[in-house]
């Protein structure tokens, strides 16, 4: 049987027993919480991504590019949904942030407990489509999702007022249909989300440090301090946040250690099949003597 997440379809038999899982067309998946090296999948066959962040201070534009990264890894579309407008005196100031991580990048304010205010996710939510998610744990998930459905199918939690971060209240993905007819995936929040076999998103991500990256004097250059640097002319000019160029690097460094380690980790892992092949072989060859 192979892994099987939230979203995939599988193709039964009459008596309704597995046959075999259908191809995804998107998959999302991270490098496993804590030290051992593995992925494990979040979900599948998602067409767009709701990246949902509050308008306080949980607020950050390194975790959403995070996010971003993973999203356009897996091939969905992105949209940040920007949740708590209701709290704040002016959510343009935070609209005006998330523009700069893209020109063409969706983001929505809304108040996730009005109705009307919600309405603006609609043009995401057509008959057939599904859509996921994500964010970090007290920004506001599983209430999008109660006004969404029009009913108290997800449990919600206050946030701690000392940090401004959320308890979980999520603890499973569950899949909902909508009255619609779209399907909503909702996930446990995912503070930690660590990034692997991520180049692609990586890039589309940070598609504008990429594009200036080409017009550096040298191929290899690391954008740090060498001569002729286009990305750091531009941070210098103000055109480039420096801290956009920081999270670029964190990313592109997090995501080849961790491709490395679980490379290695699939060479040791098939080293050692072939050993107990080899070990039951000589085993059932001494015990026929």
């Amino acid at each position: 049987m192979p892994d099987i997440v939230v979203g995939d379809w599988v193709l039964l038999n009459e008596k309704h027993q597995f046959i075999r899982l259908l191809d995804r067309k998107t998959c999302f998946q991270r490098k496993a919480p804590g030290t051992r090296m593995k992925y494990q999948l979040i979900s599948a066959n998602v067409d767009t991504a709701f990246i949902v962040s509050s308008m306080n201070a949980d607020f950050n534009l390194s975790r959403i590019e995070r996010f971003l990264a993973v999203v356009h890894e897996a091939g969905a579309e992105p949209v940040i949904v920007l949740s708590k407008s209701d709290l704040v005196s002016s959510p343009e100031t935070y609209l005006e942030q998330i523009r700069t991580l893209g020109t063409n990048l969706m983001v929505e304010a809304v108040n996730c407990l009005d109705i009307q205010g919600v309405s603006k996710l609609n043009d995401w939510l057509n008959t057939g489509d599904t859509v996921c998610v994500l964010g970090s744990s007290g920004v506001g998930k599983s209430t999008l999702i109660n006004t969404l459905t029009g009913e108290t199918s997800q449990r919600t939690g206050a946030i701690r007022e000392d940090d401004k971060k959320g308890r979980h209240t999520t603890t499973r993905r569950s899949l909902i249909e909508l009255a619609c007819g779209a399907l909503i995936l909702d996930t446990p929040g995912m503070r930690e989300i660590q990034i692997t076999d991520c180049k692609s998103g990586i890039s589309s991500t940070f598609i504008d440090i990429e594009n200036l990256a080409m017009n550096c004097r040298y191929k290899d250059c690391q954008h740090q301090a060498e001569p002729g640097c286009a990305v750091r002319k531009a941070v210098e000019s103000g055109n480039l946040e420096s801290r956009r160029v920081d999270n670029y690097h964190k990313l592109r460094r997090e995501e080849a250690l961790n491709s490395a380690s679980l490379t290695e980790r699939r060479a040791r892992d098939k080293a050692l099949g072939q050993y107990y092949k080899r070990t039951l072989k000589e085993a059932k060859k001494f015990k026929g003597r």
